[in-house]
């Protein structure tokens, strides 16, 4: 039996294509331990492709490692920084009743840091008066209006116009309504990243993304679309799902939207980079391994860490 480790969550994150859910896999097979995904797009269903869904990471030795917060939500769903909180503790308190380790893996910085810094939140509901104030600005005059906030409870991207938009109306919100005090549980985490070359990274993403092409991302979209979802509701959750849109639906070539996609994933990964970084200089201890072990060995580091 090991000895009582000082910490109740693992965190495992790190850029896109660094191998996040297969090390928090073979790192739950050796500790009894279930994931909690903190990817803000793999909550939708059907969204498989685009989002990076490898199942069969989740098998190790032929045992399939329980994950949550995976396929929850239908596509279209707007899905937000307060819902995940809020669904991460109650599956967190699941776990750890059960008498599992929870391990949060995943590389949406805001989920994380909701969870680590424990952010006081509350539902923003519709403005239908500010949206239509708003409604004919330009995404850079939108971009102007978030400076203006002093601190930024919403800071995930804002690279369309609706994004920008909820993103004014949630600040807006904050600033006419006291916070809300909410008593969340305590969490003692251990944050391991997934350190990876930046020339190694770029030729992973780029190497993911023509296998994601070949293995049907084009359909899946088609899909999606045929199903009734608006290209602007898939565009709305960017990077794959925009671009690819653009391109279905004629907006772009097929060699446009594969240049652009691919500039736009390792850009992302780099905000990534920043982010974590971000989080280092705020306080929170982020143990980097080498990404290019395999999965075991950097599970079997990560034990040692837990229980040292």
């Amino acid at each position: 039996m090991q000895k009582q480790s000082p910490y109740n969550l693992i965190v495992i994150t790190g850029p896109t294509a660094s191998g996040k859910t297969q090390l928090a896999a073979h790192l739950a097979y050796r500790i009894n331990g279930e994931i909690i995904s903190a990817d803000s797009r793999q909550v939708y269903e059907k969204m498989d492709l685009g989002t990076g869904k490898d199942y069969d990471d989740y098998i190790v030795n032929g045992e399939k490692i329980p994950f949550h917060l995976i396929d929850i939500r239908k596509p279209g769903y707007k899905y937000n920084v307060y819902e995940y909180q809020t669904d991460f503790f109650k599956v967190f308190e699941d776990v750890c009743s059960r008498g599992k380790f929870p391990i949060m893996c995943g590389g949406t910085g805001l989920y994380i840091q909701a969870v680590l810094d424990q952010y006081k939140m509350v539902h923003v509901p519709p403005n239908p008066q500010l949206r239509e104030a708003l409604k004919d600005k330009s995404l850079e005059e939108l971009s102007n209006i978030l400076k203006q906030f002093k601190k930024l409870h919403n800071t995930t991207d804002t690279d369309t116009k609706k994004r920008a938009i909820r993103s004014i109306e949630i600040e807006t919100y904050y600033q006419n309504h006291p916070e809300i005090e909410v008593k969340l549980p305590e969490v003692k985490p251990l944050i391991v990243g997934i350190a990876i070359d930046r020339e190694l990274r770029r030729q992973k993403i780029t190497q993911r993304l023509k296998a994601r092409l070949n293995q049907g991302l084009i359909e899946e979209v088609k899909g999606l679309l045929d199903a009734g979802l608006s290209s602007e509701d898939l565009i709305y959750y960017g990077l794959e799902y925009k671009y690819v849109t653009l391109y279905v639906t004629g907006q772009m070539s097929y060699d446009e939207m594969f240049e652009r996609l691919n500039i736009a994933i390792h850009q992302f990964a780099k905000r990534q980079m920043t982010w974590f970084r971000g989080m280092e200089r705020k306080g929170h201890k982020i143990h980097w391994l080498d990404g290019t072990n395999d999965a075991d060995s950097n599970a079997a580091l990560i034990c040692k860490l837990i229980y040292s």
